[in-house]
C-alpha cells in the first residue's frame, strides 16, 4: 500500500510508492558520457579563470600559478553580479531588483579525476574550512541575505565541467526553500520552545531505522518523507544554527561523515550523479530586515546538508502538484547504505 508522508520542515506531502520497492540495482544510470578536452580548472590553467579570491597552496607560490591545493575564483559566467546596488522597485503588482550577488567556484583539487568522496579526510576537511571562510566573508556584505553552498556532481546533476568543484552563490533575498525551513523552525520553537531539527534528529536516532551512520557527533539519515530515492540529511547532533561558527574539530567530524556517506553512495549506486546543498542561517546583518524577525534564530534553526542522488526524473505530476513520488522507502535506502562494506 502506498503511503503519504508529511515533511514538517517543508510542509509538503510525499508519496512513498512502497509497491514499487526499487533497489539500488534497479536504477538505470542516467548519466551521459562527459566529453574530454580542455579544462580551465586543471593545474597549469590558472590564467584561464578569473583571479583567485582564496587559495590554499604551498609557501612561496605566486598568485594565480601552479602549486595550489584548493582555489576559489569568481564564476566566469555569474548568475548574479557583485557590482552595483539592489534598487528594489515595484512594477505594478510585481517587484523587481537588480541582479546583485556573488557567484564563486571552489576548485576542490588540482587533480581532474578525483571526486570529493575519494579525497583524503584531511583534504576533505580543508574543503569544509574553505566553505566556512567564504561564508563568513560574503556575510560581511550587507546587501546579501543568504549564501548557498552547493555541488552538482555529474552532467545529470547540472555540472558543466567534470573537474571536482563546488559553487557558492550569495543572493539579496532568502531563497524560498530556505525561507520555508526558517518559518517552520520558528513556528515550532514558538509553540514548543525546542528546535524542530533537534526533535527530528533525536527521534531518528532513537528509532535507528533510517540512520545511515553516526560519526563523531554528526549523523546522516534518510528523511522520513524523502522526496527522492536515497536522499540523505546530514547534521550535527548537538544544536548549531550557523555553519560559519563551527569549530575545527566539528569541521573534521563533518568531513569524515560526508566522506563516508559519499563513499557508501558511490558503492551502492555505481557512482551516481548527485547534488548536495548546505542550508545554514541567513545573514541577519543584511540591510533590510524586519524588527525582531530572527529573534529566536540561534535557538530554532539547525544547519544541515542535503544530498540528492539523481536517479529519477521529475515529471508532470510533481510539477503540477508539488508532490514527489519516491519508489524507494527511506527505511530500505538507509538499510542498503548501512550494509555497504567500506
Amino acid at each position: 500500500m502506498p503511503e503519504l508522508r508529511h515533511d514538517p520542515i517543508q510542509k509538503r506531502w510525499v508519496i512513498i510508492a512502497t509497491e514499487r520497492g526499487r533497489r539500488p540495482s534497479d536504477f538505470a544510470r542516467l548519466e551521459p558520457e562527459q566529453s574530454g578536452g580542455f579544462c580551465p580548472f586543471c593545474e597549469g590553467n590558472e590564467d584561464k579563470t578569473p583571479p583567485e579570491v582564496l587559495v590554499l597552496g604551498r609557501d612561496g607560490r605566486a598568485p594565480n600559478s601552479p602549486g595550489w591545493d584548493i582555489r576559489v575564483v569568481p564564476n566566469k559566467f555569474p548568475a548574479l553580479r557583485i557590482e552595483g546596488e539592489i534598487d528594489r522597485i515595484g512594477v505594478g503588482i510585481f517587484d523587481k531588483m537588480n541582479g546583485i550577488g556573488a557567484h564563486e567556484v571552489v576548485i576542490e583539487s588540482p587533480h581532474h579525476e578525483i571526486n570529493l568522496g575519494d579525497q583524503l579526510v584531511e583534504h576533505f576537511k580543508k574543503i569544509m574550512t574553505v566553505y566556512q571562510v567564504r561564508l563568513k566573508d560574503l556575510m560581511q556584505d550587507l546587501r546579501f541575505r543568504y549564501v548557498l553552498i552547493f555541488k552538482n556532481q555529474g552532467v545529470t546533476a547540472g555540472a558543466s565541467l567534470s573537474h571536482p568543484h563546488t559553487q557558492i552563490i550569495a543572493t539579496p533575498v532568502t531563497p524560498r526553500t530556505v525561507a520555508m525551513e526558517l518559518e517552520s523552525a520558528r513556528n515550532h520553537y514558538d509553540v514548543k520552545e525546542r528546535c524542530l531539527f533537534c526533535d527530528i534528529i533525536r527521534q531518528e536516532m532513537e528509532s535507528g531505522e533510517r540512520v545511515i551512520c553516526e560519526v563523531d557527533g554528526m549523523v546522516a539519515f534518510a528523511p522520513f518523507a524523502a522526496r527522492f530515492p536515497f536522499e540523505i540529511f546530514i547534521a550535527p547532533i548537538k544544536h548549531s544554527h550557523d555553519f560559519s561558527e563551527m569549530t575545527e574539530d566539528s569541521l573534521f567530524a563533518l568531513a569524515r561523515c560526508l566522506k563516508e556517506v559519499l563513499a557508501r553512495l558511490k558503492i551502492a549506486l555505481n557512482d551516481p550523479p548527485y547534488n548536495f546543498m548546505l542550508h545554514t542561517a541567513p545573514n541577519t546583518k543584511s540591510k533590510t530586515r524586519r524588527l525582531n524577525y530572527w529573534a529566536t534564530l540561534p535557538m530554532d534553526f539547525h544547519w544541515h546538508f542535503e544530498i540528492i542522488p539523481r536517479l529519477v526524473r521529475t515529471a508532470g505530476f510533481e510539477w503540477g502538484t508539488g508532490f514527489y513520488i519516491n519508489p524507494t522507502p527511506p527505511e530500505d535506502a538507509a538499510r542498503y547504505l548501512r550494509e555497504i562494506e567500506l
